[in-house]
């Protein structure tokens, strides 16, 4: 299976792993600029990079759609019978 059909099994199954799509990223970049770094086959270099931008696009729009709460937030979200989670009406 490639990086691109892991990732897009991820996204299917609704189960987005920030930090499994970074590794992948990173590991794509490596491997893009190894390609490019070799210099013998320009389009096996051009799909190496087209993987890398694939995944850069992906994490923005998972960003966008998904956006990272505050620490706040995840800590109203932990403890919710703390009392700086409660919310009252005034």
């Amino acid at each position: 299976m490639t990086r691109r059909q892991r990732l897009m099994s991820t996204v299917a199954n609704h189960v987005f792993d920030w930090a499994k799509v970074e590794q992948e990223l990173q590991a794509a970049i490596a491997q893009a600029r190894a390609i490019s770094k070799q210099g013998n086959d320009p389009k096996a270099c051009a799909a190496a990079w087209d993987v890398v931008e694939e995944l850069q696009a992906e994490l923005s729009h998972q960003r966008h759609d998904h956006p990272t709460k505050s620490h706040f937030e995840q800590y109203c979200d932990d403890y919710p019978d703390a009392l700086e989670s409660r919310l009252y009406d005034v």
